[in-house]
């Protein structure tokens, strides 16, 4: 019953955030809209002229697009492996940030695989790897991944929402919000009524939710690292692929919880629910993996550096040559390692916005790397190349990339801003449930102190 009045009095503190959207949040949507309407036009151009009006050619095959997807995956496989590992390991300060994790991944689940789709110079035959699979190609085993971990995803993330569903449902007559609404939440509610018995059974499910999501999402990752790992082209061979993948994964999906909490704290006012130690929790996480960030680079580079011929030329002549990847190579190493040691690591420097702003450049720092992964190896053949021309033999990404490029951040934006309307950002009735146990566990100590 406690619990109960708590949920409520929470729920009135965000009643703004998913009452009838304002004139601000109107604009914010139109605006996203009008982005992903001129991506849709991009993507109709691209289809009819076809690939020539991106920078990928013969030799380059990949550009842009993959490294997204690269990205994007890991972004959604961290958001799912972090949440459950802060649910199973009843980690209570992290309850107002695991809602945003696995939205997290839903969103990029969705968003990442488009990028796939805008490489296929014959999406039509897409069909084929569902109709005519082939389990000896590494790429089934990335699509059968994806689409576990998506199964998975969406019912955990819809398991934690059914008590705010109940929650809402039961408060909608004092909510300003349209009627559809309140229908939708009743439905969504499946009859929850916080007994005990439903509560435990709930309970029990997110446990076995997220004891499955852990390891799912560390083997789907690695299967993408091993698309690249099980390749024999120099710059791909290698068996630290795997961990590596994980490990950045996890490093950008901690960078990007804190640029959300940064925004959600700054524009709504929410630093009772973000608090100060949530960025100071976040921000030594990111000095941590920037440190095992730095040891597994050090460790691929070594190798690489004293490897077979054509590796080693990668490195040389693409890596540290400053009018080839030189710039690029020294960005990512500052960004990912070095600047977190620095902002976040010296107390003169820490603060909640230089946290955010490193966050921010590890992200960049992130996105380069799986640019360097691709590319230059890509433009590095087995054999000389000879009377090419200089635009066929080197990758350039051309606006039509850029632009499908940021379609997908609009998307992922529009998916936050929605989903924030139709429900709060936070598990608002979790969250009580743990405030009326400090509450009672303040209480009784308190009493065994008076007797």
């Amino acid at each position: 019953m406690n619990s109960n009045l708590k949920a409520k009095e929470l729920l009135e503190e965000y009643k703004p955030f998913i009452e009838k959207p304002n004139k601000l949040w109107i604009t914010k949507a139109l605006i996203l809209s009008a982005i992903i309407c001129f991506g849709i036009y991009v993507l109709i151009l691209q289809v009819i002229e076809g690939h020539i009006i991106t920078g990928m050619r013969d030799n380059v095959v990949w550009g842009v697009y993959i490294v997204n997807f690269v990205f994007v995956l890991g972004l959604s496989y961290a958001g799912a492996l972090i949440a459950g590992i802060f649910h199973l390991g009843r980690v209570e300060w992290a309850k107002p940030l695991q809602r945003i994790l696995k939205l997290i991944t839903l969103f990029s689940l969705i968003i990442g695989p488009i990028y796939i789709l805008l490489c296929l110079g014959r999406p039509d035959r897409l069909l084929y790897l569902f109709i005519h699979p082939r389990l000896q190609s590494p790429i089934i085993w990335d699509v059968i991944a994806i689409v576990t971990d998506m199964i998975f995803c969406i019912a955990y993330l819809y398991f934690t929402y059914i008590k705010d569903f109940a929650l809402l449902r039961d408060n909608a007559p004092h909510l300003n919000m349209y009627n559809w609404r309140k229908r939708m939440y009743k439905f969504l509610a499946l009859g929850y009524q916080n007994t005990p018995e439903q509560s435990k059974l709930l309970n029990q499910s997110l446990d076995i939710m997220a004891a499955i999501i852990i390891p799912t999402s560390i083997v789907a990752y690695s299967l993408l690292a091993w698309l690249f790992g099980m390749n024999l082209r120099p710059g791909w061979h290698s068996s630290i692929f795997g961990p590596f993948f994980v490990l950045s994964a996890v490093y950008s999906g901690i960078a990007l919880l804190i640029i959300i909490m940064w925004i959600y704290r700054k524009q709504y006012k929410m630093e009772k629910t973000f608090t100060d130690n949530h960025f100071m929790y976040l921000g030594f996480s990111l000095i941590i993996l920037s440190l095992f960030y730095g040891y597994f680079s050090f460790s691929q580079y070594i190798t690489d550096w004293y490897n077979i011929q054509k590796t080693t030329e990668l490195f040389w002549d693409k890596y540290l040559d400053f009018s080839q990847y030189g710039i690029i190579f020294t960005l990512s190493a500052l960004f990912v390692v070095f600047v977190p040691l620095i902002f976040i690591g010296i107390p003169w420097f820490r603060s909640i916005n230089s946290i955010a702003a490193v966050s921010l450049l590890v992200l960049v720092g992130l996105w380069l790397k799986r640019y360097l992964m691709i590319v230059p190896v890509l433009e590095t053949p087995y054999i000389p190349i000879q009377d090419i021309r200089e635009d066929w033999a080197h990758y350039s990404a051309t606006w039509v990339e850029w632009s499908l490029s940021i379609t997908g951040i609009a998307l992922f934006i529009l998916f936050f801003l929605i989903f924030s309307k139709l429900a709060p950002i936070v598990p608002v009735s979790e969250m009580a449930e743990e405030k009326g146990k400090n509450k009672l566990i303040v209480f009784y100590k308190t009493k065994r102190e008076l007797s």
